[in-house]
This record gives structure tokens, C-alpha cells and sequence, in this order.
């Protein structure tokens, strides 16, 4: 049911009873890319002029109660909430793809506490990533959680999609950081999950929050485990003959506990692109390794790995080009984030167990480059989170002249999608790592998790009875 006329004014000055009428934005054309994120799809619909679906309004809250007087006044209207944080994600999630509001919530943006004595952060979903790491950072903390979209993404951002940060290695991703969470669920009900994360007292509720995307609530109050920041850090560059002599190295890094905080391998492809795009003078199969902490203790590890990699017919290319990359690793990412249209490209990522990660990359490097030979099509990876069973692949395709019309592109877009998704769970793989799922990818839920999805299904519809959380993503519907 779309609201209209008095119907739709009444609903308008509810929300601006709970957050102030120049809170309740409608919809200009200035603000209609608030209504996407950095989906491909989305640029390339709103770049050939295609229709946009768009919000109501724009609603800004400051503070926990006015989120829950929203969200109340939604479940009784069935208005459609889509939460949104800085807009970097890539899947689709921030899509108003059935209208209703959205919840923009980068005024709440305050940082509440930093314990000192524990070292853990208390704060809003809303506060931008860099300023939140500098404040940290101005203590002798660290977040420990570096992604590539710190520039835009929110702390709220950084839970919603389960997001990794260059340092996940060792210090994990988001959903490993996160001590607990305040959520306002859809019918404008408080909550918050336990205050410490490991314990035997029934089922971890936080997880069930962590990742949903929104779909279950909206995130108001975050509490985040802090690092110290390191004595020294340690840095290394190291070529290999090929990516398996690569990725066996790797896998003994970690078999071994060596602990560092960074292993970055390029392939060839993603060595020109993202490396020596950035200026660095190297070819072929290169491994980017840090340790850090204490000085000794981050030297003696490094030392080790380089033996390690030494012993896969590794070559160490010194400190000097690990130390560069550290530098401008964010050079390839900074803002603005949009997509480049009209390049096709796609982030096909996912995460798997090292005894099928070897066939993975080849099963999808040939279908991209021969089922998608007449579209010149190019595919390229690096390997950037890796863990004591495995690690995950973040690999792109690349089309540099897809088809003029929309639609036959939006087909060929998501045709490549399902064809690397199915690669991926053929090899035991996932949908997705650190990304998330969005609309992108939502209709294969059910696909990768078989009978388990109707159960997710069931608790979204306890949790969300009348739908309204961000509908369409994670393969849920409206209804």
C-alpha cells in the first residue's frame, strides 16, 4: 500500500515529531544517490536514466528514542525502513528498493565512551570511520579494523555486512571485535545483547544482529574491543614463480600460528592494477606481509615467515615495497567510491578452506576469461584475509565495453554473478566474505544455505512481522 495525500502528510508529521521537521528530508534530485550505495547496477539504472525507486523522505535521527519512535510510527503506517550508514557498500543494501523512508543515521555520530581499563569503545552506528580511527589513535588505541572504505563507511556499516579490514589476519573482522550492540527493532521495541560476548548463557544473540544488513533492526549503540596501538611494525614484499606456490605459503603462515597482521597476494592481474597503479615497480605473483606489536617479537615473526616463504620458492623483494604499500593502500579506494560506468565490473569474493582455494581460482579465472571471451572479459585476484582453515579470494571481472542497453546489461551483469556464485559453492565456497549480500546477491540465499534459509526466513518474521526492515535484501521480501 503507498501512502498518498493526507495519509502520506499525517505519516510526514509523525516523523517530524520525532526527530524535528529539518530532519524529514524529501527526496531532490541533489539527494537521490542517497537512495543507492555503490552497487554497479544502481549507477549504471540511474546512468542510462532509467527510473530510481525513491523514498518518501530522508529521516535523520540524533538519538536511540527518536530511532524507536520512527521505527513505531512505520510498523503502524507499513512503511518500509532502510537503514544507511556512509553509502560504501557494494551489494545493493542501502537500495530503497520499495520506497518507504530512509533512515539515515550519520547524525548519530558520537563517540559515548573509551574504557581505558578494558579497552573497549562505546559508540554511535553513525560516526565515520577515518575520525572515529584518528580519535583512537590520539589515545594509543587502535579500532584494529582498516578497511578500504574507512574514508566513508560508518561503525554501524562496518557490523552490517560482517566487514574485514586489512588487518583481519590477525586482529579478525568486524563481527570478531564487536562486544555487544543496542537495537531498536521494528516495532520500535529497545533491546541489547548480552555485555560480553563469550559465554555459555543460550544462543549468541549479537551474531544474529551482526551481518543482517538491517533487515532485522536498526543498530543505535555499538560497544567495540580496542587495541593498543603497536611498538613497531614490520613490513615485506615477496614474489613467487606462480599463485599455488603462493597460497601454500600462505597456508603455512597460518598453519603455524606466525600471527602476522597483514598477507595481501596478488596475482599477476591484480599485481598491474592495484599495485603498479599505485607506483610500485613490481610483476607477476607478489605477497605483501606486516608483523607488529612488540618490536622483538614482530621482528622474530617476520623472520620466521620469510623462511616460510623462502621455502616455497618465494624471493623477498625487501622492506622498502611492503613499507609503500602500507602507505597508499587506500590510493586505489579513495573517494569518491562511485562506480566507474560504463566499465562492467563485479567483486565475485568469497571465502573458503585451503584444500579446495587451488581449484577455485582456476575454475572461475577460465569461466570468466572463456565463456565471456566475446566481451573480452578480464578476471583477476588477490588473497587478503586469511585464517588457520583457509582464506578468501577478492576477485573482480572486468568488462571494458559492455552493452549499450540497460537491460541487456543488467542481465549480463547478474548472468556472470550467478555463473562465479555457483563456481564458488561447487568449491565449498560462500556467497561472500566482507561485502555482504544486499539485493545483489539475495535471490541465492537460499540456494547456499538449502533448508537452514527457512529457518533464517522464520526468525525474520518473528523479529520483522509486517516486513518493513529494509526489504528485498538477504532475500527477503515485502509483504
Amino acid at each position: 500500500m503507498k501512502l498518498k495525500g493526507y495519509a502520506l502528510e499525517m505519516f510526514r508529521s509523525e516523523l517530524e515529531d520525532a526527530v524535528g521537521s529539518e530532519y524529514v528530508v524529501d527526496v531532490t534530485d541533489e539527494q537521490k544517490e542517497k537512495t543507492m550505495d555503490q552497487y554497479w547496477l544502481t549507477y549504471m539504472w540511474k546512468e542510462k536514466n532509467e527510473e530510481i525507486p525513491m523514498p518518501y523522505f530522508i529521516v535523520r535521527p540524533r538519538t536511540t528514542k527518536e530511532v524507536s519512535k520512527v521505527m513505531k510510527t512505520c510498523h503502524v503506517y507499513k512503511v518500509p525502513v532502510v537503514p544507511r550508514g556512509g553509502g560504501s557498500g557494494t551489494q545493493g543494501g542501502a537500495a530503497t528498493m520499495y520506497g518507504g523512508i530512509l533512515l539515515d543515521v550519520t547524525r548519530m555520530d558520537e563517540i559515548i565512551d573509551i574504557d581505558k581499563t578494558s579497552y573497549v569503545l562505546t559508540a554511535q552506528p553513525g560516526i565515520n570511520g577515518r575520525l572515529l580511527e584518528n580519535t583512537l589513535n590520539e589515545h594509543g588505541l587502535m579500532l584494529s579494523h582498516y578497511p578500504s572504505s574507512v574514508d566513508t563507511a560508518t561503525l554501524g556499516g562496518y557490523l552490517a555486512a560482517r566487514g574485514s579490514g586489512v588487518m583481519s589476519t590477525k586482529y579478525g573482522k568486524a563481527e570478531d571485535i564487536v562486544m555487544s550492540v543496542e537495537v531498536v527493532l521494528p516495532d520500535g521495541k529497545i533491546v541489547e545483547t548480552l555485555p560480553v560476548p563469550s559465554h555459555a548463557c543460550g544462543p549468541g544473540l549479537l551474531q544474529l544482529f551482526v551481518g543482517s544488513e538491517g533487515t532485522l533492526g536498526v543498530i543505535t549503540k555499538i560497544r567495540m574491543r580496542l587495541d593498543p596501538l603497536p611498538e613497531a611494525r614490520f613490513f615485506r614484499m615477496v614474489n613467487f614463480r606462480n599463485i599455488h606456490d603462493g597460497i601454500e605459503a600462505g597456508r603455512e603462515i597460518m598453519l603455524n600460528r606466525l600471527t602476522p597482521a597483514v598477507i595481501r597476494l596478488y596475482d599477476p592481474g591484480s599485481t598491474e592494477k592495484s599495485l603498479k597503479g599505485t607506483g610500485m615497480d613490481v610483476e607477476g605473483i607478489n605477497m605483501v606481509i606486516m608483523t607488529d606489536g612488540f618490536k622483538d617479537i614482530a621482528e622474530l615473526q617476520m623472520n620466521k615467515i620469510i623462511y616460510v616463504c623462502k621455502r616455497n620458492k618465494g624471493t623477498d623483494l625487501g622492506k622498502e615495497l611492503g613499507e609503500y604499500w602500507w602507505e597508499t593502500r587506500y590510493d586505489f579506494y579513495r573517494p569518491p567510491l562511485q562506480p566507474s560506468y560504463p566499465l562492467l565490473y563485479g567483486t565475485v569474493e568469497t571465502i573458503t578452506t585451503y584444500d579446495k582455494i587451488h581449484n577455485l581460482y582456476d575454475e572461475k579465472k577460465k569461466l570468466i576469461e572463456e565463456k565471456y571471451k566475446k566481451w573480452n572479459a578480464e578476471y583477476m585476484a588477490h588473497f587478503s584475509h586469511w585464517y588457520p582453515w583457509g582464506t578468501m579470494i577478492y576477485d573482480r571481472f572486468y568488462i571494458k565495453q559492455p552493452p549499450k542497453d540497460a537491460k541487456e546489461t543488467f542481465r549480463l551483469h547478474n548472468q556472470i554473478w550467478a555463473d562465479c556464485s555457483r563456481v564458488n559453492m561447487e568449491n565449498g565456497a560462500l556467497l561472500n566474505e566482507h561485502h555482504g549480500i544486499g539485493f545483489k546477491l539475495g535471490w541465492l540465499m537460499p540456494e547456499l544455505y538449502g533448508e537452514m534459509y527457512d529457518v533464517l526466513f522464520d526468525i525474520k518474521k518473528v523479529i520483522d512481522k509486517k516486513g518493513i526492515m529494509n526489504p528485498g535484501k538477504l532475500g527477503f521480501g515485502y509483504w
